[in-house]
């Protein structure tokens, strides 16, 4: 089973350091059989989210992307020890869309941006969605050189150890959760959750 993974950019500065950590991240997913997708809110823009609706082209492609993907990368910079905008509001659209898929989750931080990664955990937790026990932090002063490219080989090996996780525990849960889904008179989160 190939999984599907989503990587979700959530800077609006360019040269971001968590982009390209994220985009160092999905290639190494493609080097484990992933197939990988990337949306950047840098370039697609969502309007501010309201319980009103807000369609817009921006949301449309979006919402195709979400619902293609089994397994989501969310990358954030640290603003005040909170994610950003951009990406409250990406998650603000979302919810049922992220059940039984699983996240990992980048953060680039001075101070290792632990609360921001907590956060968007408590997000995704919230709209039923698996996550990784950890997240990786990126410092762009002691992780990435002048020209952009990693230059701290802990780096390199734990966005390895990552999209390793993240493809094959998320194949995992995704394919579990697709077939409780089916079987609705069991026991079992997934036909909970198809029920409500």
């Amino acid at each position: 089973m190939t999984v599907n993974i989503l990587g979700v950019a959530s800077s609006l500065r360019e040269g971001s350091s968590s982009t390209r950590a994220l985009k160092i991240a999905l290639d190494l997913a493609k080097q484990n059989g992933a197939s990988v997708n990337l949306v950047d809110l840098r370039e697609t823009m969502l309007p501010m989210y309201s319980p009103n609706g807000a369609d817009s082209p921006e949301l449309k492609k979006i919402t195709e992307s979400v619902n293609w993907a089994s397994v989501f990368i969310l990358a954030s910079p640290d603003y005040h020890g909170s994610m950003s905008g951009a990406m409250k509001n990406f998650l603000d659209y979302f919810w049922s869309e992220f059940a039984g898929k699983t996240f990992g989750y980048i953060c680039a931080s001075h101070e290792k941006g632990l609360t921001v990664m907590e956060q968007m955990r408590t997000a995704v937790r919230q709209c039923y969605g698996w996550s990784l026990p950890y997240g990786i932090s990126v410092n762009s002063d002691e992780d990435f050189d002048n020209k952009g490219n990693i230059s701290n080989l802990k780096l390199q090996g734990r966005l390895a150890m990552m999209t390793r996780d993240l493809t094959v525990y998320g194949s995992f849960i995704h394919k579990q959760f697709e077939e409780d889904i089916k079987n609705l008179e069991s026991n079992t989160f997934a036909a909970f959750y198809k029920k409500n």
